[in-house]
């Protein structure tokens, strides 16, 4: 049988009204039509294209739905830019190929590009970085081990308190870590889950037998699991919220004082403040009061540890002491804040949540905030 490509014109009609109202901005020296290849990312084509890559959506008209359930990108698609409209639009060209019955085709899922490099984001996305409190008190918890020895490894049979045969066969073992804390309410998010290896039920019961099939670290009894689940959304678009949305970073992952493009931060909001996977924010560096008189340099000292403040939730200047606050100070002035890089959200969780940097200006610092980018 002879193969035949068929062209495929996937046009998108119009813009959305949302999308009619904006100013989508080009780059400057962006290409006519791009030939999507194996290791691209949505977010490396869309900036090819687009000055702010998060505005994809509205160039492509998503709706809602098809923002959580894309259409995929393949390798060998021609991504295409209309300029014949009063909006730039783009269009995928798609060659399909008619193939003989007897000639059996992997599912295209398996090839679509990912958003982000999933070399980075793989090892956040099927663990359980951030337990919820109310997941703690009832989770299963290593016993004993089959010999009595204190630490545990690969390959070591252990005992747990109770797992029912109606529970999962695989599981992810976990140590609690320090409870994740807003610095500025004070509110605990979450608790900290450090990740320390795999582990496979034997049998079920009271107690459970089980195997512990990779270690990270050594393991000890009162370590707790959590149920190996594959459901984590991977299929995500980068897209802004509709609305206003302000947060803080509160750490960068491994510990640094700072960091920048390509690395893990966590974020003080999570799927009760509506975040979604995809969600990009802009980073920003908080303005700092200056005194009027640059010759004085007095005042602005004195308001020196008053500065730095939280949009997420209400700057710290506003709960101080009025004679303390450098808002209410004629002498100081507050210099803007200003933009030096781009996140994007990969995990939820209910008040807490994971981000990639996608762009850094500047060395980004966990007295960072983020907003809804404009």
């Amino acid at each position: 049988m002879i193969l035949r490509p068929i062209i495929t014109l996937l046009m998108f009609c119009c813009l959305t009204a949302q999308a009619a109202n904006k100013n989508i901005e080009l780059q400057h020296s962006h290409p006519d039509s791009y030939v999507v290849v194996k290791g691209d990312t949505l977010w490396g084509i869309s900036a090819k294209f687009l000055k702010n890559p998060w505005e994809w959506p509205h160039v492509w008209e998503m709706n809602k739905d098809e923002i959580k359930n894309p259409h995929w990108i393949y390798p060998g698609d021609v991504v295409v830019l209309d300029l014949s409209n009063v909006k730039p639009q783009l269009r995928l060209l798609r060659e399909t190929i008619d193939l003989s019955p007897d000639i059996r085709v992997e599912p295209l899922d398996k090839e679509a590009i990912p958003t982000i490099s999933p070399q980075i984001i793989g090892p956040f996305l099927n663990k359980p970085l951030v337990i919820e409190s109310k997941d703690l008190d009832d989770a299963p918890t290593i016993i004993a081990g089959s010999d009595s020895r204190v630490a545990l490894s690969h390959g070591n049979k252990v005992y747990i308190d109770q797992i029912n045969e109606d529970q999962g066969l695989h599981w992810y073992i976990y140590r609690v870590g320090n409870p994740i804390i807003d610095p500025d309410t004070r509110d605990v998010l979450g608790t900290e889950a450090n990740y320390l290896g795999d582990l496979k039920v034997i049998k079920y019961g009271i107690p459970a037998t089980a195997e512990i099939t990779r270690a990270k670290e050594e393991i000890f009894t009162n370590d707790k699991l959590v149920e190996a689940k594959d459901e984590l959304e991977t299929n995500l678009i980068p897209h802004a919220p509709e609305t206003l949305i302000t947060g803080k970073i509160l750490t960068i992952y491994g510990g640094l004082a700072e960091t920048g493009s390509n690395s893990i931060v966590t974020i003080n909001l999570g799927k009760n403040d509506g975040i979604e996977v995809g969600h990009v924010f802009s980073i920003n560096h908080i303005g700092r009061y200056v005194s009027r008189n640059p010759r004085d340099k007095t005042t602005e000292e004195k308001f020196k540890l008053k500065e730095l403040s939280s949009p997420d939730k209400k700057p710290i200047t506003e709960r101080v002491d009025p004679k303390n606050n450098p808002a209410n100070n004629p002498k100081l002035i507050k210099l803007p804040n200003e933009r030096v890089g781009l996140l994007m959200v990969f995990r939820t969780f209910d008040r807490v949540s994971y981000g990639l940097v996608m762009q850094a200006s500047e060395p980004i610092t966990n007295a960072d905030f983020v907003e809804t980018p404009e």
